[in-house]
């Protein structure tokens, strides 16, 4: 046996219910809440990664102007490449576009997401103090109060790469 072969590609229109199960997994629904607003990922172009034939992880974007937001990123399998080739293609995405930049948002929480970000040229350019607070009182009750690592989960992170 070779090398795991990883490929990332679009997601197909049958495959919407899958890609929304996903994010309700993940997410307690296919709506997450960023800088003060609910963002339905459903709407949004999604890439597909693809370890060996299989589906190992799913990534959204949106392209607002010169900037490209990363909205959302899971690797169902890791530790295999699946979040980096899902950046890099987003990013190949935003070129295309004319994007000048592509920026995330994450939670204080996600600190293997901060080091992988940072390890691939993100840089962390603001922090959105107590807006996951915020966001669990006003938008998406159903955001827990705790998160990876028994952290609080208060505090939104942007991070942004530019191209």
């Amino acid at each position: 046996y070779g090398p795991a072969m990883m490929t990332v590609r679009p997601l197909e229109a049958h495959e919407a219910g899958w890609a929304a199960e996903v994010y309700t997994e993940h997410w307690a629904a296919p709506l997450v809440a960023r800088k003060g607003e609910l963002v339905d990922l459903r709407t949004l172009p999604a890439l597909v990664a693809e370890l060996d034939g299989e589906r190992a992880g799913l990534a959204t974007y949106a392209v607002r102007g010169d900037a490209c937001e990363l909205a959302s990123m899971i690797a169902l399998t890791e530790g295999a490449g699946v979040a980096r080739a899902l950046a890099g293609a987003v990013k190949g995405a935003a070129a295309r576009a004319g994007c000048a930049t592509v920026w995330l948002i994450t939670t204080n929480d996600n600190t293997r997401a901060l080091r992988a970000y940072q390890r691939h040229g993100f840089d962390l350019v603001a922090l959105h103090r107590g807006a996951v607070d915020d966001a669990r009182r006003r938008l998406k009750p159903e955001i827990p109060a705790t998160g990876r690592d028994g952290i609080p989960l208060r505090h939104e992170l942007e991070l942004a790469i530019r191209l």
